[in-house]
């Protein structure tokens, strides 16, 4: 028999190759389960939906994040998101018509995720998006325009309110949503992505003025959780499309 054989019809190179194969099989597996630990099983969320197991489903492993809290992914019972719509037409995969407040359906442009209900932390602990009244030690740079004062106004041209304060993220050094004092006296975010800032008023194209009523609040009035920023971001966002009933026509 040759070098490495260790019978006549077995050999070394043929036990490391047939360890390689059963090895890079098991990565494969291994890999394939774990792509799966977040968004399955997917929920189409209708009655008799078709429900994808995502195949193979790892068991729920529980993380330990650094302020002390603990999840489980995949989470047991939870909801990726809810929304109020309906299909369009009767087979599997038909586009979702908004039921009720298009703007408060959830779905389309203003489809939101199921995030934690906690707001983003800095590494010192402290509330990372807080309005310039709680970081004091921020502001806005002299030669931008300060927006604190001026109206806010919608895509019909009409006033929804005054920006009250700015939002700041600590840890980026960047402004993140301009706070919208409505006629009412109600307070609303107003991300800084969906608003043009201009001498004469801050110019909103995403909603109509009246629309800004609905916008969805806050539990604390001086900092944003995950979800908070999310619903409140989806709304903006739902009003690309939904804001008027022309903007779900074709363009052409």
């Amino acid at each position: 028999m040759e070098t490495g054989a260790i019978t006549q019809y077995v050999d070394v190179a043929q036990l490391v190759l047939y360890a390689f194969w059963i090895f890079f099989a098991g990565l494969v597996y291994y890999l394939l389960r774990e792509n799966h630990r977040e968004g399955y099983p997917m929920d189409p969320g209708r009655e008799n939906g078709p429900k994808t197991g995502g195949w193979p489903l790892p068991d729920s492993k529980t993380y330990r994040l650094h302020d002390g809290r603990e999840v489980q992914i995949p989470t047991p019972g939870r909801a990726d998101g809810a929304y109020t719509a309906q299909p369009t037409h009767r087979w599997a995969g038909a586009p979702l018509e908004p039921v009720g407040d298009p703007l408060l359906a959830g779905v389309g442009p203003g489809a939101w995720a199921q995030r934690t209900d906690v707001p983003d932390m800095t590494l010192e602990g402290h509330a990372k998006i807080v309005p310039l009244r709680v970081a004091s030690d921020h502001g806005v740079a002299l030669q931008d325009i300060d927006p604190r004062g001026l109206p806010v106004i919608g895509a019909d041209r009409e006033v929804a309110g005054e920006v009250k304060d700015l939002w700041v993220d600590r840890s980026e050094m960047l402004f993140r949503y301009l706070e919208v004092q409505l006629a009412s006296g109600r307070s609303v975010l107003l991300p800084m992505t969906f608003s043009r800032i201009r001498r004469n008023g801050v110019h909103v194209q995403a909603l109509l003025a009246e629309q800004f009523a609905n916008v969805p609040g806050l539990a604390n009035p001086e900092q944003v959780t995950f979800l908070e920023e999310e619903k409140i971001t989806a709304y903006y966002g739902a009003g690309t499309l939904y804001a008027t009933p022309r903007r779900q026509e074709p363009m052409l």
